[in-house]
C-alpha cells in the first residue's frame, strides 16, 4: 500500500492509503458478513481510509439511511483498531422521511443539521471524532456563511477533523474556502467527486441542476485543485460501477454517447493487454499517478473484487502509455 497526506492543519491532517474504501451498499445490499469480511482484507492490505454517509443505502429498503454506518461501528467495536483508520462521513443528503429522496426531501446543511447530524453519525459509528466530514450536496437554501460556520464549530470542539465537500459547483467550492479564510476558520480540504477515464457529456442537466452536474470532475474542477495543492481530490465511482468489465453493466448514457468513448476504451484495453493488467487496475493506476492525482474511492461486493483494486496500487504506467490514455478521443 502506499500513503498520503490530506489537509494541512498538524491538528487535523491525516495519512492515508493512496486507495479509499467505500463502504455505500454495507448493512443492505451487502450483508453485514460479507461487510466485515471486505474491512477486514482492507486493512490487512494496508488500507486506512473508509468512505460512507449518512444516509447509505436509503434507496434500497426505503429507509432514511444508517445502515452502513452502523455496520461500521459495529466493526469497529469489534477489532478494536480505531486509531489506525480515518471514517469519513458525509451529512446533507439524507432524506428527512422514509420513502423520499435527498433531492425533494433533503436535511440540508443548516447549522442546526450539521450539528445535529454529525452527532448522530458520530452514535452511529460509536466514535468520538469523525475524522472527515463532507458537506454531501448544495443547500441553496441555506447561507454558505451558516454552513462554514456550523461545521467550524464542530472543528473547533474536537468532534470533526478534517471538513470536505462533495457534489457542489467549483465556484461554490471557493466561495465558501474564501468565506473561512477570512474568517480564521477551518474550510474545506478534501473534495469527493465522480471521476473515472472515459468523459461524460457535459451539455445534458443533471440531476441536481438544470445545468449538469455539479458531482463531475470537470476542467474547471481539475484546474482548481491543481492550484491549490493543499486540496484533496477522491475520485467516486472509478469503475462505473462495473461498466468497465461486465457486459451487463452498460455505460451510463452520458458516457456512451460522449463521441471520444469509443477510442478512450480501445486504448484502455491496448495498455491492459500491455501491462497484463486488467482495464480496472489500468482505470485507477491513472487516477493515481495523474498530474493531479485522485484517491480512488472503490467499493466491492466481494474479496476477490477488492483484491483486483488492491492490487492496481502497484501498477506503474509507462509515460508513454499515460500519454497514450490521455490524449485519446
Amino acid at each position: 500500500m502506499r500513503y498520503r497526506t490530506i489537509g494541512t492543519d498538524p491538528a487535523t491532517r491525516r495519512e492515508v492509503s493512496v486507495l479509499s474504501l467505500g463502504a455505500m451498499l454495507f448493512g443492505t445490499r451487502t450483508d453485514e458478513e460479507t461487510s466485515f469480511a471486505l474491512l477486514d482484507r482492507y486493512v490487512e492490505a494496508g488500507g486506512t481510509f473508509i468512505d460512507t454517509s449518512d444516509n447509505y443505502a436509503f434507496w434500497e429498503n426505503g429507509t432514511q439511511g444508517g445502515e452502513s454506518e452502523f455496520v461500521l461501528g459495529r466493526w469497529l467495536a469489534s477489532r478494536g483498531i480505531r486509531d489506525e483508520l480515518v471514517i469519513a462521513t458525509k451529512l446533507g443528503a439524507r432524506p428527512l422521511a422514509p420513502g423520499t429522496g435527498y433531492v425533494d426531501n433533503p436535511e440540508g446543511l443548516s447549522a442546526r443539521v450539521i450539528r445535529e447530524s454529525a452527532e448522530a453519525s458520530r452514535e452511529r459509528l460509536g466514535v468520538e471524532r469523525l475524522d472527515v466530514l463532507y458537506a454531501h450536496i448544495e443547500d441553496t437554501s441555506v447561507p454558505l456563511e451558516e454552513t462554514v460556520h456550523g461545521f467550524a464549530e464542530l472543528v473547533a470542539e474536537g468532534t470533526v477533523g478534517l471538513l470536505g465537500v462533495s457534489n457542489h459547483w467549483a465556484w461554490r467550492v471557493e466561495r465558501a474556502r474564501a468565506i473561512a479564510a477570512a474568517a480564521g476558520l477551518p474550510g474545506y480540504e478534501v473534495l469527493q467527486y465522480h471521476h473515472t477515464y472515459l468523459r461524460r457529456r457535459t451539455d445534458l442537466p443533471g440531476e441536481l441542476s438544470p445545468d449538469g452536474s455539479q458531482g463531475v470532475v470537470g476542467g474547471d474542477l481539475l484546474s482548481y485543485v491543481r492550484e491549490a495543492p493543499e486540496l484533496a481530490l477522491v475520485a467516486y465511482t472509478p469503475l462505473l460501477s462495473g461498466a468497465y468489465s461486465r457486459a451487463d453493466r452498460p455505460l451510463p448514457p452520458e458516457i456512451a454517447d460522449h463521441p471520444g468513448t469509443r477510442a478512450r476504451l480501445a486504448a484502455l484495453r491496448e495498455v491492459a493487454a500491455e501491462t497484463g493488467a486488467t482495464v480496472n487496475q489500468v482505470v485507477l493506476a491513472l487516477l493515481l499517478d495523474a498530474e493531479v492525482p485522485a484517491i480512488p474511492l472503490v467499493g466491492a461486493s466481494s474479496v476477490a473484487q477488492l483484491d483486483e483494486s488492491l492490487q492496481a496500487v502497484d501498477l506503474k504506467l509507462t509515460e508513454s502509455q499515460s500519454a497514450r490514455l490521455s490524449e485519446a478521443g
